[in-house]
Parts: structure tokens; C-alpha cells; sequence
């Protein structure tokens, strides 16, 4: 059990910056889950924390302790690395069971045995442990990484990308296993991850990380409801964000927008409205994704704005129908049984109360429902 802080971590590769003054708190007992594109600086921060690398400037606290100058060895943490990281020329059963062979944390055979016959049954590995790596998928290999990570008991689990390679079946499997893990162990963990769905489902906390700077941290519901900027509401979701300009016209008494160069205005409520007037930006912008918009071959009110039929791209439970109005594109999900054909008309109408509004610096601003979501 441990506490992570990272102060003003900074570290530098030559000429690039793969940290830039990241302050990070990891509580104790906490699931944070680092999030963002691939070369954000996720594994450098877990190498910083597992002593792997050191920074340039910063300190790293561990339960209030300088642990900048302690070897990886004595931090008492566990890592499971994205390469798996395995000695070839030992066993499945022998790579697991290393941690508890070394001169720190040794432990009798009996234990030895039991832990990694365990371990092994969980990850579904059992029948293999008397291979050599090389006679194993590379999704069997990432499953001994892993038990060879949880077959410790450490003060820090640091996972990066544990289950990437694992087929979509064993994945949803693993991620109840390791948030179950996690809660039963009661560590502290630290989760990398590039996939929006691993991180709002295993996380307490995620942390957006972008060109090695802390973009956003708060809870799955917080980053995905009220996105700090347009990076952030575009990593989270699938499909991505609709994000466009649109005109406003405030006289003060009352706010209204129009979308897409369309004569038609929206009256914005009062809360929005007034968030907007504080923020003084000059051009707005809207965010909604694509399950707040409504669809439908018809016209059924005046709501519905006349479209045409980009691109339909079905991908099992349900399909990404993408429309084209004026030359804006809208992601739009429709039922997994939507057919169209391409270039067809077809109706959308936009949830306004659900949008998210940013300024022209793409920061966020506002959403009118954003009070209640905090609260929760």
C-alpha cells in the first residue's frame, strides 16, 4: 500500500521532452489509470516511478518519502511491461514465479507452487506452464507478464497496456479480473492504457497525458462529461465528438446560436448562457456526440435539419452513420439494422440540452447539465 506524488517531473531523451513539470497524485489504495495517444510519456512516467528511469528535475514521493535515488530493486513495486519482458530460457511456470525466487522477496516452495498454480488458473494459463515462451502466443506471453506482476504482493502494481494483445473475449474478462484484483489486494495501482473503454471502466481516476504534460485528471464520468478541451472529448468515446463552429447572438436578455450556417436559431438556457458571457469568447463551439443526436427519414418538426449520407459503417451492436450538412461532417450512431444508401437524404436532429461548448482557444466552457453530473 503506497501513496504516489510526482513533483515538477521533468525528463528529457536528448533534445526530447518526454515529461514537461508533471504533478501527479496517486492516493492510497487508488486504481488511476494513465490515458492518452501513443509517445504521451504514459510508460516514462511508470519507469520514473518504478526507478527504471530518473528525472531530470522533480521528486518522486512514495509514502511521503524521497524515493529518487532508491534502486528499482528495494521500491517494493511490481511492473508488468507492454513487451512482456520474459527470460526465454525459462518455463511459463518459472517466469511467474521468479519475483518470489529473488534474494528480497524469497519465499518457500509450498508458497511458490500454490501462488503460481493460482495466478496461472486466472489468467488461463494453467496448462502451459511447462513451455518456453517461444511456445506461446504473444497473448499467452502477456498473460505470464501479468502473472508474473500479480503473483506478488507489492506496495505498487504498475500495468502498461497489461492486456493490449489479448484477444476481445479474454479482454472483457481480464478487465473485471483486474478491477476485482485490485480491490482484493487493496495496492495501489497505476493502469496504462490507449483504450477509452479500459479506462472508464477500470479506473477511480484517469489522468490525460498529451506530449508529456498532465492535460486532465478527475473521475470516468468527469472526463468524459466535461472535458477540460477538445483533445480530451475527442479521446473519449467512440465515435469521436461532433465538434463545430456555430454563430451566437446575445442581446444580453437572451442567448441563441445557429448551426451550420442555417437561418434557424436555438435559444440557449440561462445557466449556459451565462457561463458563455463569463468565458468572453469570440467564436464558440459545440460538442455532441453522436448518441444525443436523433435521426430519421423523414422531417418529422422543425428541429430536423436536412442531411446526406456520407459514409454507414456498421461494427456489430451498433452502426457509425456519418452525414454530411453543408460540408460539416456529424458521427451519428444508428441502430446495428440502419441501411441506407450512400449519398441519400436523411434527417438529424441535435440534442442541444446534452451539448458540450467550447471557446476559440478549444477549451471547454460549459454544459447545462454539468452541476448534476459533479454532484453525482
Amino acid at each position: 500500500m503506497a501513496k504516489i506524488e510526482l513533483k515538477n517531473i521533468t525528463k528529457k531523451f536528448g533534445k526530447v521532452t518526454a515529461l514537461n513539470d508533471v504533478n501527479l497524485v496517486v492516493e492510497d489504495k487508488e486504481f488511476l489509470v494513465l490515458f492518452g495517444p501513443a509517445g504521451a510519456g504514459k510508460t516514462t512516467i511508470l519507469k520514473t516511478v518504478a526507478g527504471l528511469e530518473f528525472p531530470d528535475v522533480g521528486v518522486v514521493n512514495i509514502n511521503d518519502e524521497n524515493f529518487n535515488l532508491v534502486e528499482p530493486a528495494k521500491r517494493n513495486i511490481s511492473m508488468v511491461f507492454e513487451n512482456y519482458a520474459l527470460y526465454p530460457h525459462l518455463t511459463v511456470f518459472e517466469n511467474i514465479a521468479s519475483p518470489m525466487r529473488s534474494p528480497l522477496y524469497k519465499k518457500d516452495e509450498e508458497t511458490i507452487n500454490k501462488e503460481v498454480n493460482r495466478v496461472a488458473s486466472m489468467m488461463k494459463i494453467d496448462h502451459l506452464l511447462d513451455r518456453l515462451p517461444s511456445q506461446v502466443s504473444n497473448g499467452q506471453r502477456q498473460r505470464t507478464a501479468l502473472g508474473r506482476c500479480l503473483v506478488r504482493d507489492p506496495n505498487v502494481f504498475l500495468m502498461d497496456e497489461p492486456i493490449a494483445h489479448l484477444d476481445a473475449k479474454l479482454r472483457h474478462f481480464m478487465r473485471a479480473e483486474l478491477k476485482e484484483m485490485q480491490a482484493a489486494f487493496d495496492t495501489t495501482t497505476i493502469y496504462v492504457t490507449h483504450d477509452y473503454l479500459e479506462a472508464m471502466s477500470l479506473g477511480d481516476r484517469i489522468a490525460v497525458i498529451n506530449d508529456g504534460e498532465i492535460v486532465q485528471v478527475g473521475t470516468p464520468d468527469e472526463i468524459y462529461s466535461t472535458p477540460t478541451n477538445e483533445f480530451v472529448a475527442r479521446l473519449m468515446g467512440e465515435p469521436e465528438i461532433d465538434i463545430f463552429d456555430v454563430t451566437k447572438d446575445d442581446n444580453s436578455r437572451t442567448m441563441t446560436i445557429s448551426l451550420f450556417g442555417s437561418d434557424k436559431k436555438y435559444e440557449l438556457k440561462e445557466d449556459v448562457a451565462q457561463k458563455i458571457r463569463e468565458s468572453k469568447c469570440d467564436n464558440l463551439r459545440m460538442g455532441i456526440r453522436g448518441g444525443d443526436i436523433k435521426y430519421s427519414f423523414t422531417q418529422d418538426d422543425e428541429d430536423f435539419i436536412e442531411t446526406t449520407i456520407y459514409s454507414v459503417e456498421p461494427i456489430g451492436n451498433k452502426t457509425i452513420l456519418v452525414v454530411d450538412i453543408n460540408g460539416t461532417l456529424l458521427n451519428v450512431v444508428a441502430s446495428n439494422d440502419f441501411m441506407a444508401e450512400l449519398d441519400s437524404k436523411i434527417y438529424v436532429k441535435l440534442n442541444i440540452d446534452k451539448a458540450l461548448y467550447f471557446d476559440s482557444d478549444k477549451n471547454y466552457i460549459y454544459r447545462h447539465d454539468q452541476e448534476k453530473i459533479l454532484e453525482v
